[in-house]
């Protein structure tokens, strides 16, 4: 009997397969892992297979935060800590901290599918992404679980990760020495989203269309959230004091 060509191949295939051994044949699949999919770290394959479940958009946040603070595999007080700081932050009363700390729970399970509802919450991606910057640099170290989730829920949010690395490092405590101010410099125009060599008219359209975009004036007359005001005002704060000391090495008005 004459076998089909497809079939052949196959078990072919799967005779190849079966004879690699386990941790061998394991690191070829890591490897087409990390190659297709960029992802490095086990918690970042959980996420981007997602689960069932999705949470609504008023529990989110604290899903998002209850993930990371498990990431590490123990929760630990610092990051119990920071949760209530951000409902403290939030001025949630008493039910909402309520639902928040559900949220937070049902995050460590890691069961939810966050794809989903990150692709609608692009309008306060930021937001979002602050919130877990301070979540994961609570216990004063990023573990590489954590920091992989964020970026890729950054990627999901449309939030460049050149932004991301600024927000890590507004929240990473500080250690030693103050940083120079050349890498002050470096962080500013990394915040404008210029390079050193750009023109100062670049430099000035940059700065005016981000501070557009964040106004919190604006934010407010469009009737956002008072956490999105509240991020919107540090935001154009770090615009402000960025945009300085660009016009001050630079040398113009």
């Amino acid at each position: 009997m004459l076998w089909p060509l497809a079939t052949l191949v196959g078990a072919a295939a799967g005779f190849a397969l079966a004879s690699i051994p386990g941790a061998l044949l394991g690191g070829l699949l890591g490897q087409v892992i990390d190659r297709r999919l960029g992802i490095r770290s086990w918690a970042a394959l959980r996420e981007r297979l997602g689960g069932r479940a999705a949470p609504r958009d008023d529990e989110l946040l604290f899903v998002m935060l209850g993930r990371l603070a498990k990431s590490g595999g123990r929760v630990q007080q610092a990051h119990i800590r920071q949760a209530r700081a951000e409902m403290q932050r939030l001025a949630l009363n008493e039910a909402d901290k309520g639902r928040a700390i559900a949220a937070f729970d049902r995050g460590k399970t890691g069961r939810d599918n966050l794809r989903g509802p990150l692709l609608r919450r692009r309008h306060d991606g930021e937001a979002l992404l602050r919130a877990c910057w301070r979540m994961a640099w609570a216990d004063a170290e990023v573990g590489q679980d954590e920091r992989e989730l964020i970026l890729l829920w950054g990627t999901w949010l449309q939030v460049p990760s050149a932004t991301q690395e600024t927000f890590s490092a507004a929240y990473a405590p500080r250690r030693g020495p103050p940083s120079s101010s050349g890498d002050s410099y470096q962080q500013a125009l990394r915040l404008l989203g210029v390079s050193a060599d750009s023109e100062p008219g670049q430099i000035k359209r940059a700065y005016r269309r981000l501070l557009s975009r964040h106004h919190p004036d604006k934010l407010a007359g469009s009737g956002a959230s008072p956490e999105r005001v509240r991020e919107a005002t540090e935001t154009t704060r770090e615009l402000r004091n960025a945009y300085a000391l660009i016009r001050q090495r630079r040398g113009f008005r």
